[in-house]
């Protein structure tokens, strides 16, 4: 931490040099300034000028160019534009070259307690302190007791409650672990996410039981988002223990495809295999599990080109972002022969952890037929494409792409 204040007054040093230069040269702008104005010659050349056309003016009058009225009148503006000069040369006072020097130290210490009260309100010194806990702490009882004490100092930071829930509830404290929770919802807002949180440890602290406030918390959840993963595996938990195995495969299935964490992953897939075991289903004929919304999709030949290519062509079915700046978000290859079927495109289906299915809300579908068997299109290959095609849930009924065109 000390660090940091340091840096921060590395950092306003050249604001108060910059404050703090120009009383530096005051005094050579002031003696330059009475110089200047003790050698101005602009009065003197005006009224120089005056005198000159008022002379001009004179002679016109005596050799009788222009009359007694005219004359006047001539006269009148030379003494209104003699004025008019002399006027903007008149200068104001000049103030004391040591003027003000008392505003600047002043205004130095108001921006060092202004730049301080701004990062103390709007900085992250808390969360700094959250960091150095995890950093400095050699063993999870020392880490806790510095986390509990920056609760105590901070505790409308979100952070502190967010570190500290995960650590409760995994050894066990249940009621902290609540309390944690409960004060990260009331600073966070009634986020799905952690709604489904309070939902399925309040679902493990009634001994894996839906009573009526966990039942409250999981509609209010799925109100929210109807594919929220942790409460789709908590209800696949309540069906396995009432050995309900499909009802629990398939909200299990639904909760991974939803999630990004692998590990929580892998633990319900296990207990896919488990409830597919205790149905008699080996494993290995089941269909893949899904990973993140994906796109379901069925592909078939246009009656107008069956017949043109071997049943062994590689078919490319890709799916792209609307905009076509990424790279392919998901590719699928099936066969001429294969046609017409039906898949579910999703993460799985990746070239690249850069882009994916699940980084869009709609997706351009393309499907290619190619003899060569390249990724470049060439004369001869077919080709069909759908554009804005919803990226979600793949319960539904497939989305059809027909290939009825040949690439010239």
């Amino acid at each position: 931490m000390s660090l940091l204040w340091l840096a921060f007054a590395l950092l306003l040093l050249p604001a108060l040099w910059f404050l703090v230069a120009p009383l530096r040269r005051a005094r050579l702008v002031y003696d330059a300034q009475v110089s200047f104005e003790e050698n101005d010659k602009s009065a003197e050349q005006n009224v120089a000028i005056y005198r000159r056309r008022l002379a001009s003016l004179e002679a016109a009058l005596e050799r009788g160019d222009i009359d007694q009225a005219r004359f006047e009148e001539d006269r009148l503006e030379l003494d209104r534009s003699l004025l008019e000069d002399t006027e903007d040369l008149k200068r104001s006072p000049l103030h004391s070259p040591a003027s003000g020097r008392l505003v600047v130290p002043l205004v130095a210490v108001a921006v060092v307690i202004g730049s301080v009260a701004w990062y103390l309100q709007h900085g992250a010194e808390g969360d700094l302190a959250i960091y150095e806990a995890f950093q400095e702490s050699d063993s999870m009882p020392t880490l806790v007791e510095r986390l509990e004490q920056q609760a105590e100092r901070q505790p409308n930071n979100p952070n502190v409650w967010a570190s500290l829930y995960p650590i409760y509830r995994d050894s066990g404290q249940g009621t902290a672990a609540l309390n944690a929770l409960e004060n990260l919802i009331e600073l966070e807002g009634r986020q799905a996410s952690l709604l489904a949180q309070k939902a399925q440890l309040k679902f493990f602290m009634a001994n894996r039981s839906v009573t009526g406030e966990v039942q409250a918390l999981v509609d209010e959840t799925l109100e929210r988002d109807p594919r929220e993963p942790t409460i789709l595996g908590m209800l696949g938990v309540q069906a396995f223990d009432g050995g309900d195995y499909e009802l629990a495969i398939d909200r299990w299935r639904r909760a991974i495809a939803g999630m990004s964490d692998s590990s929580s992953s892998e633990a319900l897939r296990e207990g896919i295999r488990i409830a597919q075991q205790r149905l008699g289903v080996a494993p290995e004929e089941q269909e893949p599990i899904a990973q993140g919304p994906g796109i379901h999709v069925s592909v078939r030949l246009d009656e107008s080109l069956q017949g043109m290519l071997d049943d062994d062509t590689r078919v490319f079915i890709i799916a792209r972002d609307m905009a076509g700046e990424l790279p392919p978000l998901a590719v699928a290859r099936v066969t001429l022969g294969d046609l017409p079927t039906s898949l579910v495109l999703d993460d799985r289906h990746a070239m690249s952890d850069e882009a994916s299915l699940s980084q869009v809300s709609e997706a351009r579908l393309l499907v290619r037929v190619t003899s060569s068997g390249d990724a470049t299109p060439a004369p001869g290959d077919m080709f069909g494409d759908l554009d804005g095609v919803a990226v979600g849930s793949v319960d539904g009924e497939p989305t059809e792409v027909v290939i009825d065109r040949l690439v010239e």
